[in-house]
């Protein structure tokens, strides 16, 4: 990589930083491209070209959390050794990420999240791919010996993570769960949710 590459990386780094700051200090409203430059100390022409826009750069912090929290999805049911385990892990994952990093939280369960996910459902799937093929891989093979329902994916995936997203939301925005009750209560309603057999 060259000196000037390097730098750009950094430029864009220190950029994405700033609006997680700015965001976690002012809200989506207090986001703006005047708020991130100050934050960051990098002059207005290097955001835009860096991110084409204020939208650009949080697309991009979005999808460099979004990337993050798959990944930790990936390996927590890849360490289990059964599907309820593996949902019991997922869960309390989940939970722990939004529970630790509260900004990010915030930001990937924002409303400004969600119309990225409607706009631009099949790109940031795409995107996302060889993050999701894991977890598809995972479900689809519990699917295949017998333990998991067999359901379409799209249908598991919203049994699975519906429950989790929700009660992060409402931690988040609310504040009146239990985030440890949580970790406790839904591995166990989820696994019944999915599970073949249902007795």
């Amino acid at each position: 990589m060259s000196p000037k590459q390097h730098r750009g990386e950094v430029t864009a780094e220190q950029l994405l930083d700033a609006a997680l700051r700015v965001y976690a200090e002012s809200g989506e409203q207090g986001l703006t491209v005047n708020a991130v430059t100050r934050a960051s100390g990098v002059s207005m022409g290097s955001l835009y070209h860096h991110f084409g826009s204020l939208d650009g750069l949080v697309n991009a912090l979005l999808m460099r959390w979004l990337e993050r929290l798959l990944g930790e999805m990936v390996a927590a049911v890849e360490h289990a050794d059964s599907a309820r385990a593996g949902v019991g892990a997922l869960v309390r994952m989940y939970l722990a990420f939004v529970q630790e990093h509260r900004e990010v939280g915030l930001l990937l369960h924002s409303s400004r999240a969600d119309q990225l996910g409607m706009r631009q459902a099949r790109m940031l799937r795409d995107a996302q791919e060889a993050r999701l093929t894991p977890l598809t891989a995972w479900v689809s093979g519990h699917v295949e010996t017998g333990e998991v329902a067999p359901l379409p994916l799209s249908v598991l995936e919203s049994l699975i993570l519906g429950p989790v997203i929700g009660v992060s939301r409402r931690w988040l925005t609310l504040g009146d769960v239990d985030l440890d009750e949580a970790a406790r209560v839904l591995p166990d309603r989820i696994w019944r949710s999915i599970r073949a057999d249902p007795g």
